[in-house]
């Protein structure tokens, strides 16, 4: 799916600057002038309007649900009991044979969890009494144990699971995916961003569009008071001066665009036209006063404070709008020191209302038709990590070889483990799954072939996947 705009504009933009005749002759013997018009043409329709997948999708929208900062697999999702027996003991050298530790020691003695787990459902998911609320829709979800990553620090690992790249500058998977698809919704924005805790290591990188348009960029999305900053009009400008105001910025902006043809201008001026319908939408989108004392006891929301409790249930607000790529941003489970401590602090403010979403999606009609995967950028150690000098004690260190995350829904096959560990939880040994695969597996279950969705930039066929990724046929329906 190369874009045609990237080449054309690049070379027009170029030849506009180097001298009136000299750019037109030029131009012309390039492109022809039927080329020119046509793309000019396509730099001025909407980039959201939607557009066609490669084949029919399971999927019609995402939810990412990004726990910031490694979740622990081994005391969540991945019960060892082999590690039980040696717990305390040191590691074997060869395990660790050629790895670049870096926080803990080479010698740490393994640590294997303290909390209990049990199976669940008829699938007989083996999940961590830290989970009782997913426990409970044990068989809607699908759990993948052999995740691994090219990255072991924070920022990388994080820019690295949202852009499939560990450099600066790439666009982001809610870009690739409203760049394909574009969006059904033209009142709100295609990519929406909402963070629960804070910021995030790997910035506002984890969300950009990199060197896609900037239509393509998330947008973040606030649950309380102005929902999108600078959308709000002063006092004394009303709707109709708004209005007029907007038609006359952008009436230059359509005599710049005509003269130079730069697609960012055709960006702006979209930017202007959905900011002002924002206006309108955006505040009641947020207003949850029609939702139900029910749903609020369900998410767990008890006040008008953000939380991620709030944001899930305005993702399940933006996916009956229409939205595409909705993103939760969640961070907290960086845990170097008293894993299980801290596991026990941040589990409830995610476990209950991650699964209230799939619930409330699947009693409305829409999680066949959504998509929602939840996991952070790595795992942690087997091996204890205690380090006095940074008052570190019972803690676990990154750990990009392996760790779990799950998904549901939107053509996932649901009731089902996939990939295993080794008996300590440091390596992959069945089904291993890149970050590759698993951004080729979304775009499929989306409709769109991984190697197809591209975008011409600096003379290549960039792609999300990179030059690798394969579909996990196991994951599918």
């Amino acid at each position: 799916m190369t874009s045609p705009l990237c080449p054309l504009t690049t070379r027009r933009f170029f030849f506009e600057q180097c001298g009136v005749g000299l750019g037109k002759v030029a131009l012309t013997s390039l492109l022809g002038a039927d080329l020119c018009q046509r793309a000019a043409a396509e730099e001025q329709t909407d980039p959201m309007a939607p557009r066609m997948p490669h084949f029919r999708p399971k999927a019609k929208q995402v939810i990412f649900l990004f726990m910031a900062g490694g979740p622990s697999h081994l005391d969540l999702f991945d019960y060892k009991p082999t590690l039980r027996k040696h717990d305390g003991q040191p590691v074997p050298p060869e395990v660790l044979a050629g790895k670049d530790l870096p926080f803990i020691e080479r010698d740490a003695a393994l640590m294997s969890s303290p909390l209990k787990f049990a199976r669940h459902g008829d699938s007989g998911a083996e999940l961590s009494e830290l989970l009782p609320h997913l426990a409970g829709i044990a068989d809607d979800l699908t759990i993948v144990r052999s995740l691994h990553t090219s990255a072991f620090n924070h920022a990388p690992a994080q820019i690295f699971m949202q852009t499939g790249h560990l450099q600066l500058g790439k666009p982001s998977l809610g870009a690739w995916v409203t760049y394909g698809l574009g969006s059904e919704n033209q009142d709100l924005p295609a990519f929406v961003v909402m963070n629960s805790a804070g910021g995030i290591s790997g910035g506002a990188a984890c969300y950009g569009s990199g060197f896609l348009p900037s239509d393509y960029q998330g947008v973040s999305l606030h649950s309380q008071g102005n929902p999108i900053l600078y959308t709000q009009n002063p006092p004394g400008y009303d709707v109709k001066l708004q209005r007029r105001s907007i038609d006359l910025v952008n009436r230059f902006n359509r005599r710049q665009l005509e003269r130079v043809n730069d697609p960012q201008i055709a960006s702006r001026i979209n930017a202007y036209e959905l900011a002002f319908r924002l206006q309108v939408s955006a505040p009641d989108l947020v207003n949850l006063d029609q939702e139900s004392p029910s749903t609020f006891e369900m998410y767990g929301i008890d006040s008008e404070k953000p939380s991620f409790a709030r944001n899930c249930l305005l993702a399940r607000r933006l996916v009956e709008r229409g939205v595409r790529f909705i993103c939760l941003f969640h961070k907290g489970w960086d845990h170097h020191a008293d894993v299980v401590g801290g596991l026990r602090g941040i589990c409830p403010a995610v476990d209950r209302p991650s699964a209230a979403l799939v619930r409330d999606l699947k009693q409305r009609g829409l999680l066949d038709e959504t998509l929602v995967v939840w996991g952070g950028e790595f795992g942690r150690t087997p091996m204890v990590e205690n380090n006095p000098a940074l008052n570190r004690k019972l803690g676990r260190d990154h750990h990009p070889d392996a760790f779990s995350m799950w998904m549901a829904g939107g053509g996932i096959q649901p009731g089902q483990t996939i990939g295993q560990t080794d008996e300590m939880g440091y390596y992959t040994v069945e089904d291993p799954v890149h970050v590759h695969d698993l951004h080729a597996t979304m775009l499929h279950l989306l409709g769109m072939d991984h190697e197809r969705l591209t975008f011409k930039y600096q003379g290549l066929d960039s792609r999300l996947t990179n030059v690798s990724g394969n579909v996990v046929e196991k994951l599918l329906i």
